[in-house]
């Protein structure tokens, strides 16, 4: 038995020798796109090889939530907006920032011009589009903070339940539409609206700006000395595919391209959508994808300024950590 333990250690510090590696399962929050190129730049580049991972990168969909598929067991990391991940852990989902990708928000709030609306006091009596993918909560904080209804009373506004497309907008069903800096802003441009024709509200602009894309595990995971080693090193290759995306833009788009099984990107608007997303990951004075805490904190407050409606009822405990980003990037 001893020779044969001698034997296999012999093996493992062999050049020829490798070691099998550790599967890990990335669920995105949605389609294959430069919104999530670090990850698959990552795995293109082999950093995830490099670093003892077998790495599935599952794209989303309008019919994927991010914490129901990991709290059903199909994925050890995904994406998503910690509104809608503090709003899972709130109702049992026990997810936990291990990293913060995206430093500032993307999200914001498109109108026709002639709609007549040029502050926010003009919502009022009009119809608003947003995403019920997780996305609805900051713009439901925002509404609040407001002191606007979202039944449709004459007091408050419509609430029109938006499809992932700029349709409503074009053809005149809303006055105003959820849009991202990085994405459907730049569909209504290519649909033929001239940016005179629109006023926009950024959400970091109007101070009610919240962190979207994080990656998020649960406690159990955490928890699991093991799992938690495959975490810490996921964070530090998908970092690197991250970096090299931003340094290497027109690489990574073609990576993306690659990747989009579905054929539903072009070239021009994933290289745009790159450009927009790399303001976005400007990294905090730690380094790319911590957690700053005032961040955190500032969108628990954001999410609890809803008056007698909240996103969230209360300050959540344990819904990040700095050790799994520490022990992986932090070297």
């Amino acid at each position: 038995m001893k020779r044969l333990i001698l034997a296999a250690a012999l093996l493992a510090g062999m050049p020829g020798f490798a070691r099998a590696a550790d599967p890990l399962t990335l669920q995105l929050k949605w389609v294959a796109q430069a919104q999530f190129a670090g990850y698959y730049v990552a795995a293109a580049k082999g950093y995830y090889k490099a670093a003892g991972l077998d790495v599935t990168i599952k794209p989303g969909g309008p019919d994927v939530n991010p914490s129901q598929v990991i709290a059903g067991g199909g994925a050890d990391v995904v994406v998503d907006w910690m509104p809608s991940a503090l709003a899972a852990r709130e109702k049992g989902v026990k997810l936990v920032n291990i990293a913060q990708v995206f430093q500032h928000s993307g999200m914001e709030l498109t109108c026709r011009k002639d709609s007549g609306i040029k502050t926010p006091a003009d919502f009022k009596g009009k119809t608003l589009g947003v995403w019920f993918s997780g996305n609805e909560y900051p713009f439901l904080a925002w509404m609040s903070k407001l002191g606007l209804k979202t039944d449709g009373g004459p007091n408050g506004v419509t609430v029109l339940k938006q499809g992932f497309n700029v349709d409503p907008l074009l053809q005149k069903q809303a006055a105003c539409i959820s849009t991202m800096t990085y994405n459907e802003y730049w569909q209504l441009i290519e649909a033929g609206m001239k940016p005179d024709q629109l006023v926009v509200f950024k959400y970091e602009d109007e101070k009610v700006a919240t962190l979207e894309d994080g990656l998020y595990a649960t406690e159990a995971t955490i928890n699991d000395a093991a799992k938690a080693d495959r975490l810490a090193r996921f964070l530090k290759a998908s970092m690197q595919g991250w970096q090299y995306a931003v340094d290497h833009q027109d690489e990574a788009v073609k990576i993306v391209l690659e990747n989009d099984t579905a054929g539903a990107q072009t070239p021009a608007h994933q290289k745009r959508m790159m450009s927009e997303i790399a303001k976005l990951l400007t990294p905090a004075p730690h380094g790319l994808g911590y957690l700053e805490e005032a961040a955190y904190t500032r969108t628990v407050q954001e999410l609890m300024a809803g008056g007698s409606d909240p996103v969230i009822t209360q300050k959540p405990d344990g819904a990040w950590t700095h050790a799994i980003w520490e022990k992986g990037v932090g070297h």
